[in-house]
This record gives C-alpha cells, structure tokens and sequence, in this order.
C-alpha cells in the first residue's frame, strides 16, 4: 500500500503530478487546486490513496490527511466513484462539506460533475453523523469563505506569489465575486490568477 509520496515534481497537468521517489516516478491524480500549488523541480510531499481494479491501479494525492479522509468517504458512498469524489474535493473544503451535511443541503453536490441528484441525496444520508470531526467552529456565512481563501492564498503563495501580493489580489476579487464563486476554490483560485496577471510569479517575490 502506497500511503503517502515525498519527492521532486517531475511534471504536472491540471488533475495529476508526477512524483519522484527513489528515481521512481508515482503518478497520482490531484485537484486541480492541488495541482497549482505544487511546481516541477521542487519537492512536494501528499498523502495518497491506491485504488486497486481488476485491470488498473490508482494513485490519488491529496494534501492534507482531512480531504484523504474525506474521500475515502465520499468513495464509500453508493454511486460515487474516485473521479466523483475527486470532483467534491476539488470544488468544496472539507468545512464545507461536513456543513453541506450537517444541514442536510444536497444542493451544493449536484453543482459537482458527475454528481446527480439521487447521488448528492446519498451523499448527505451516508455522511451524515460521520464528519463533526471535519466541521469547523460554529460558524455563519464568511466563516465558509474564510477556509477557501486560506486554501486559494496557499495556492497562490506555491505558485511563487508571496503573501503580500496574494492577499492584495484575492482580496481584489473577492470584493466582487459572486457567492458561488467565492465558496469554490477552484473558481476563486482563477479568478485570482487573472486579476494577478500572467507575469511570471517569481517576479513578485
């Protein structure tokens, strides 16, 4: 069992990386946000899952042993298969999550890919009274924000932006994002990047 990778960064795509280890290069699938925290020829570490088929074996990283545990979960859940679960990492905070569940609201899963509505009505039934560990402190309203924009100025700040500069941006667009778009890492984190513009990030530092 593969539990957990640390190495250099051989190459990146929007959903995978590939991992140096011992001159062996893992491949394992990542969120998209994930993904743009990383960079090739510095090291990364993530904690991994392996998903064993009949005819395959794969690798899923992520970065932090809350969202493993999380997607170990949501994959346990009848109808929500790895690539599904991925999409719910990648779109909602695992805060986000376990507030989705806790109040019951579906609404939020079917926005993801691949997640119809009798699936996100599994989701809320089969997570329910497994995920107070994930659940923030009580919280309304901006609390939920807060926990994206941590993960979207870390993003930012691995790509090579320092915090001063990621902080100026985000907080630019959070300004006049959308609710929708201000609870999604993924929209948030591209939004980001073009209100930062396409300079090479290293000139920020």
């Amino acid at each position: 069992m593969i539990s957990a990778l640390r190495g250099t960064v051989l190459r990146l795509t929007g959903a995978s990386v590939v991992i140096e280890v011992g001159g062996v290069g893992f491949e394992a699938t990542v969120t998209p946000a994930h993904a743009l925290s990383m960079r090739v020829g510095h090291e990364a570490s993530l904690v991994t899952s392996l998903i064993v088929r009949e005819d395959s074996l794969s690798l899923f990283g992520f970065i932090d042993q809350e969202s493993l545990d999380l997607f170990v979960l949501l994959t346990g859940v009848t109808g929500v298969g790895p690539k599904s679960a991925m999409g719910v990492l990648a779109e909602l905070s695992p805060a986000q999550i376990a507030m989705a569940v806790t109040r019951e609201d579906d609404t939020v899963f079917r926005k993801v890919s691949g997640i119809g509505p009798k699936t996100a009505k599994l989701i809320v039934l089969s997570l329910a009274g497994k995920v107070s560990t994930f659940q923030a402190a009580p919280a309304e309203g901006r609390k939920v924000e807060g926990t994206v924009r941590d993960d979207v100025l870390a993003a930012l700040v691995g790509l090579g932006w320092n915090d001063r500069a990621a902080e100026a941006g985000l907080d630019a667009v959070l300004l006049h994002a959308a609710d929708e778009d201000s609870s999604s890492v993924q929209a948030l984190l591209r939004l980001a990047l073009t209100e930062l513009g396409p300079r090479n990030p290293g000139g920020a530092r």
